[in-house]
């Protein structure tokens, strides 16, 4: 087995070094410790970042990718081995979903279903066609024990397991978390007196992680969620397209950051000719739609992988690409808001007193800059982050959507919504590959507006919080 890691592996696990530098660094600031914890003490911020956390971690755990190597001897004789690498690459995530790769069904089942949703013609020992439900090969119910049965068994043992494990991680981290005995810190915990929402967050904990569980488990049995029109499971897929979801939402943030700060700050410090160009840069940018923009240069660039196809040993290698060029074409294209913001914001700064002195005092433009422009600029900037991440994740649901978003092969809720078009007007009605990404991609937008809420409220400075 070796480690391979993909472009967009690569930039998520520097983002994550370079987060953790970067807070580090922060951390060391009173003032700016003081600002993240006016954030956290809202209990629907805390509740918030806990469910964005797990997110994230399962995006971080689809994010190591490796192969398996095969030895192969084709001589005959020890000397003359050679190793191969297995075709596909598999994540942590795929090996921890492995079961659910291996049973895969004939075509649909709807929920924890035992038969398939829809009928099939069969002809019996006597040479006569019927039309049946055929059993699914993967779920088989304990002999003598109904189905809803097994299931709330089974719901009940998963559900402990999940109380169990949420408690021994809470136990931990409450043991480790500041001074004072075991007990006295659970007390002041019971009766609500943390100095941010720890009750809060533990809760949320919980409830996440007893639903993980508790559908990991039965997906062991059952299809917790049904399977689509190839008998894949509904469940692992939306699990799989969390990835997606979340590296379009971060990883075009941090291609649009640097030109958006760059030429914002630019044209409001600076002006004259300089903002007279990057105002018609931005302005000549805002006047083509966007979904044509974006869907001109997806086709070229699958032009260029069609025509190198080369480049990619595996499929998984191509859609990342495509994932990559997707990633880079929404940052050069969407960080025209931020830019314009930006330039406003600078311009009134620019004309404050502690600005004028400094350029009486002859210091450097490029000094007033980062000592004093980019300051008071980054509630600005951190407000627009949260807030473009819900967007973005929108964003490649409706790219995908209309066809020109990532690879029609790689996991994402807008390929799952695109496919679950067509089957909402079967007879009967498909619905639960719309239903599974609805609720994922609700679940995940929701928390990041609500974070992005409490975040706006406590940063902004016209606000008196």
């Amino acid at each position: 087995m070796t480690i391979t890691l993909l472009w967009t592996d690569m930039m998520v696990w520097l983002l994550v070094a370079a987060l953790a530098v970067w807070g580090w660094i922060l951390s060391r600031s009173p003032q700016i410790r003081k600002q993240w914890h006016s954030i956290f003490k809202s209990g629907i911020a805390m509740a918030s970042a806990i469910v964005l956390l797990f997110y994230l971690f399962f995006a971080l755990l689809d994010s190591v990718h490796m192969r398996f190597t095969v030895e192969t001897h084709p001589g005959g004789g020890e000397t003359s081995k050679s190793i191969h690498y297995e075709g596909d690459m598999v994540s942590l995530l795929d090996l921890l979903f492995k079961h659910t790769l291996s049973h895969t069904e004939r075509t649909y089942s709807a929920p924890f279903a035992t038969h398939e949703y829809a009928k099939s013609i069969v002809v019996d020992k006597n040479n006569v066609s019927r039309q049946v439900y055929l059993p699914l090969k993967y779920v088989h119910v304990p002999k003598g024990e109904s189905v809803a049965g097994d299931i709330v068994k089974k719901s009940l043992f998963a559900l402990f397991a999940g109380l169990l494990v949420s408690l021994l991680l809470i136990a931990v981290h409450l043991a480790l978390k500041g001074r004072g005995t075991f007990v006295s810190k659970l007390n002041v915990l019971r009766r609500g007196e943390t100095a941010l929402p720890w009750r809060t967050a533990y809760v949320t904990f919980t409830l996440m992680l007893m639903t993980f569980v508790w559908m990991y488990l039965l997906s062991y049995h059952y299809h917790v969620l049904g399977t689509d029109k190839v008998g894949g499971d509904v469940f692992y897929q939306s699990v799989k397209s969390i990835r997606t979801g979340v590296l379009i939402g971060i990883l075009t943030t941090l291609v649009m950051l640097p030109v958006s700060i760059t030429l914002g700050i630019s044209a409001g410090f600076f002006g004259g000719r300089i903002d007279d160009v990057i105002q018609y840069i931005y302005t000549t940018l805002n006047s083509i739609p966007g979904v044509l923009l974006i869907a001109g240069a997806v086709l070229v660039t699958q032009v260029m992988m069609d025509n190198h196809p080369q480049w990619f040993e595996t499929t998984l290698e191509r859609s990342d690409l495509r994932l990559l060029f997707l990633i880079l074409i929404l940052g050069m294209t969407s960080w025209t808001g931020l830019c314009r913001l930006l330039r406003a914001e600078t311009l009134k700064i620019s004309r404050v007193e502690f600005v004028t002195a400094a350029r009486a005092f002859g210091v450097s433009k490029w000094k007033i800059i980062f000592r004093h422009i980019m300051p008071n600029l980054m509630h600005i900037i951190l407000i627009s982050v949260v807030l473009d991440f819900s967007a973005l994740v929108l964003a490649e649901a409706v790219l995908s959507y209309v066809g020109v978003g990532v690879d029609p092969t790689m996991y994402s809720w807008g390929n799952m919504i695109n496919q679950a078009r067509l089957e909402m007007a079967r007879e009967p009605m498909v619905w639960w590959s719309l239903f599974s990404a609805f609720i994922f991609m609700f679940i995940l937008v929701l928390a990041a507006n609500l974070f992005s809420d409490r975040v706006q409220t406590v940063l902004d400075p016209r606000n008196e919080e």
